[in-house]
């Protein structure tokens, strides 16, 4: 058979190159092929760091009997979902309307027009637990298919006329103000967990978007229960499972309340939401926690998910090789007692033991535990041993067999490490993660922008693949550069962020403002994805109307700024509802909320004034915030008419370009900017 996924840029569908099963990528020759043969297609979504996709792959999709008998039965489609997200959040909401709950790997089995009929996740090789076993599955779809053809009609049809009646309406568009922000913080705190900090019961997410909002309330408001609640949750990742003790960076997600143990899969995502957060909470509290977890973050993307090319890479797997071979969840990770004597001898490994919460009982499989801080003050306790104790574990640990990596570069996460690297390389004065988010965006320039400004999504090797960038894409990485011009005060970053935001306008909105996950020239799917609520990313429409907000605080548009404004209206309407799916939303109405402050910072970029004053611009906690440095009249559009008070560098404080007395004090810079 063809070896249909050879030329992918996608890792995860490499992985399945190789199977017995006639796989073919999404796209028009499958479905032709489906209805030259009148056979269903049987589509197959999952990602590379997916454990479960894992499992069922090497049950399933690596059995020649099984493979045998979905070739002849149906056509195979395996999508990434991180490649193709349209795709993905077409068929998922399917499966949720049906079941009632998603996950991958996600199974629909479609008719050769796109419209599924039955739906699944993860369906084991043999019955059990109550579900069916998969070729258990296949046979039965395959029955209904040839003897009840009228009745998979139906369904498809119905299920298809359902999803495409799902617009989202939400009355007339009406911005977002503090009433409904106040709202979303009360309806936080009946939410919040004050044992564990976060949201809800297990398993527990890092609430990136939501902790984002708390700490923006709290900077215009002063709401110390907005403070406590972040701080707290921020603190208990940080000294749990979830947070890698030894290398840095955080793992997708804790299987239980207390942050414990992780599912280990560790994200870009993640981990560039994650790093701006702590970056923030340093910013706003001074916590020495907060500065060592987002530098420790920050440098866990640039060491372990850099690529050759410059961007970034987008997961390392939960699994690796354990000592006997076996690929096991969360190898890489876990100690036992004993092995912490091996590498540390019998008196560090009692200290190691007893720091890093290691009993014989273990946290995790066969008494092994995941390493965490139990005590709060663990993370002093003992500075310059641990130290030392630290850094063996970790040279230990790098003999270990590694994670896999899969090393495609996702344009939206990509502008989400950007934004987080730029930031922290600012605020901590670390030029080398400004350095590697410049490269980053030189990347996504080279390889992912073309000449009509239009976005590929993900890339490989420094090769683009043919996937379009959908709206996450343009609005992170918008985000992305704008973050940048505000660190560099380099105007070709606001020039290529104003380049992806007319894009965003031309092809991504309506004539009521409301946002599609896809452009109006994509390729149509069975229905048009659009949803405005957070998953494990901003989402897309949200992050347009940050990533409008920021331009048009920049440049004085007001286009952008009506944009803007036009789509918060989804947060009025959701924000005290559903908090704490609509975090991001609510971050960004906190920014709109206060201006967002505009400063300009006028004078000699070399000067250790015009550096000092443009420091304090960045390390104010104003909601959204932008900064533009460089001489009287630079490339910045806020520098316009702009001079130096006496010959100083000076800074000019202003909402909507109407300014604040001008200063040359760093001081006074703080007293204006309100913190």
């Amino acid at each position: 058979m063809a070896n249909r996924l050879a030329q992918s840029t996608s890792p995860y569908l490499l992985q399945h190159a190789d199977n017995p099963v006639d796989w073919h990528p999404w796209g028009p020759d499958a479905f032709e092929e489906a209805r030259r043969r009148d056979v269903p297609v049987l589509l197959s979504v999952g990602y590379s760091a997916c454990h479960w996709c894992h499992v069922m792959a090497h049950e399933s999709f690596e059995d020649e009997a099984t493979a045998a008998v979905m070739n002849a039965g149906f056509v195979n489609v395996k999508v990434d979902r991180e490649e193709r997200p349209d795709v993905d959040a077409v068929y998922m909401e399917a499966v949720q309307a049906a079941t009632g709950h998603g996950g991958w790997p996600m199974t629909v089995f479609l008719t050769p027009e796109g419209e599924p009929f039955y739906f699944g996740t993860y369906f084991p090789p043999e019955p059990r637990h109550g579900m069916p076993g998969f070729r258990e599955v296949l046979e039965g779809v395959r029955v209904a298919w040839a003897e009840r053809r009228g009745e998979v009609d139906e369904v498809a049809g119905k299920i298809v006329a359902d999803l495409r009646e799902r617009r989202l309406t939400l009355g007339e568009p009406r911005q977002p103000g503090a009433e409904e922000t106040a709202q979303a913080l009360l309806g936080l705190t009946r939410e919040y967990d004050p044992v564990n900090g976060g949201f809800g019961g297990a398993p527990k997410f890092p609430p990136s978007m939501v902790l984002e909002f708390l700490l923006r309330h709290y900077a215009r408001t002063g709401a110390e229960g907005a403070l406590q609640m972040a701080a707290d949750t921020a603190g208990r990742m940080a000294r749990g499972g979830i947070y890698d003790q030894l290398g840095g960076g955080f793992a997708r997600y804790s299987v239980d309340r207390e942050w414990i143990v992780p599912h280990f899969e560790k994200m870009l995502y993640d981990n560039a939401l994650l790093c701006r957060v702590y970056v923030h909470l340093w910013r706003a509290t001074g916590s020495e926690l907060a500065r060592r977890v987002a530098l420790e973050t920050a440098e866990f993307m640039v060491r372990d998910l850099a690529t050759p090319q410059g961007g970034f890479a987008s997961a390392l797997d939960a699994d690796s090789a354990d000592a006997s071979g076996r690929m096991v969840e969360g190898a890489y990770y876990v100690w036992t007692p004993a092995q912490l004597v091996e590498v540390l001898g019998e008196e560090d490994g009692r200290i190691a033991a007893a720091h890093f919460g290691v009993t014989e009982e273990g946290t995790f499989e066969e008494g092994a535990s995941v390493l965490r801080l139990p005590q709060e003050d663990g993370a002093v306790q003992e500075a310059g041993r641990m130290a030392s104790i630290r850094e063996r574990l970790y040279e230990a640990r790098l003999r270990r067999p590694e994670p896999g990596r899969d090393d495609k570069v996702v344009a939206a996460w990509n502008g989400l490490a950007i934004a987080a690297l730029a930031e922290a390389g600012a605020c901590f004065e670390r030029p080398d993660l400004v350095d590697a988010a410049v490269t980053a965006a030189d990347l996504l320039v080279r390889v992912h922008l073309d000449d009509h400004a239009r976005l590929t999504r993900t890339s490989r090797d420094g090769r683009a693949s043919s996937n379009a960038g959908v709206l996450e894409d343009y609005a992170d990485v918008a985000e992305g550069f704008l973050a940048l011009a505000s660190v560099t005060g380099e105007g070709v970053w606001l020039d290529f962020a104003g380049l992806l935001l007319d894009g965003v306008l031309d092809r991504f909105t309506d004539e009521s403002g409301a946002l599609y996950d896809t452009a109006s020239d994509a390729e149509q799917l069975i229905r048009r994805p659009q949803d405005p609520t957070d998953n494990a990313t901003p989402s897309g429409w949200t992050a347009a109307a940050g990533a409008l907000l920021g331009y048009a605080a920049q440049t004085g548009s007001e286009p952008h700024r009506t944009a803007a404004e036009r789509a918060l209206g989804v947060v009025a309407a959701l924000g005290p509802k559903v908090p704490r799916f609509i975090g991001h939303g609510l971050a960004v109405t906190e920014a709109l909320l206060d201006g967002p402050r505009e400063v300009a910072v006028v004078g000699d970029p070399d000067d250790p004034r015009t550096a000092a004053l443009h420091r304090t611009a960045l390390l104010s906690t104003a909601p959204g915030a932008v900064v533009a440095v460089g001489p009287a009249d630079g490339e910045l559009p806020l520098l316009a008419g702009r001079v130096p008070a006496d010959g100083a560098p000076t800074a000019y404080v202003c909402r909507g370009f109407v300014c604040d007395a001008p200063t040359t004090d760093p001081a006074l810079l703080v007293a204006q900017l309100g913190g």
